[in-house]
């Protein structure tokens, strides 16, 4: 009766934006919960965080207006733990690690975000590294703050872009990967491989403390299991 949990697919818009006015998330949640129109605002019915288009995995959305605020509250103070799985490329020097660049606006390519904006807001990622390969490592990232593109933008800026990512060198990075099987699989992947796998909040109503885990969708778990056979690991 107060929130709900959805695993968004990648290629999914979260709410109604230029360029995209139908076939989004909110789409999709008001034909199920006809009741969620006005919660928030018209436009973002229910919605207090959102994941990129080409991300996949776990958000909540409030079903009344009460939820609204206190999961709007949560957010705010960062106390909801959301973790997600991401293929970055290169091998990492150290098994965990953090970043705290501030994050903006690109300043010649407005649709992009920068570790170099002039009026960068204050980041925090931490990541674990799961497995590593011959060229890439599989990486457990939790993000403290919400910035857009935050996870995309802080490992492009530390030389591991996510793999795949056409906006922050991701894509680019496939063409130095030494295994010819890896390279043209990677090569075919048409989203970074980034998917948000677990979401912790407390419920608005009981206060009780919720996780929400989510695997890897089919075909990033076929690509990585292609990836452990090919390459050595660590």
């Amino acid at each position: 009766e107060d929130v709900i949990v959805v695993n968004k697919p990648a290629g999914m818009v979260v709410h109604p934006a230029a360029g995209h006015y139908t076939g989004t998330m909110v789409h999709a949640l008001l034909s199920h919960c006809h009741f969620l129109a006005g919660i928030g605002g018209v436009q973002r019915p229910g919605i207090v965080h959102r994941l990129d288009k080409d991300t996949s995995g776990l958000m909540v959305v409030a079903k009344n207006d009460a939820s609204h605020c206190h999961l709007s509250r949560q957010f705010k103070n960062h106390t909801v733990r959301k973790e997600y799985q991401a293929l970055v490329f290169g091998r990492m020097e150290s098994p965990a690690g953090s970043m705290t660049l501030d994050i903006g606006r690109h300043r010649a390519d407005r649709k992009r975000m920068s570790v170099h904006a002039k009026k960068g807001r204050a980041a925090l990622t931490r990541w674990n590294r799961i497995e590593q390969y011959d060229d890439c490592s599989l990486l457990r990232v939790c993000i403290h703050t919400g910035r857009t593109h935050q996870i995309r933008v802080h490992m492009s800026a530390a030389h591991h872009p996510i793999l795949g990512d056409s906006v922050y060198g991701g894509k680019k990075c496939i063409a130095r990967i030494g295994n010819d099987v890896v390279r043209s699989a990677l090569s075919r992947l048409s989203r970074p491989f980034l998917h948000a796998c677990l979401l912790g909040f407390d419920h608005p109503l009981t206060g009780q403390h919720l996780e929400f885990t989510q695997p890897l969708p089919p075909e990033l778990r076929s690509l990585l299991n292609m990836i452990r056979e090919c390459t050595c690991s660590s």
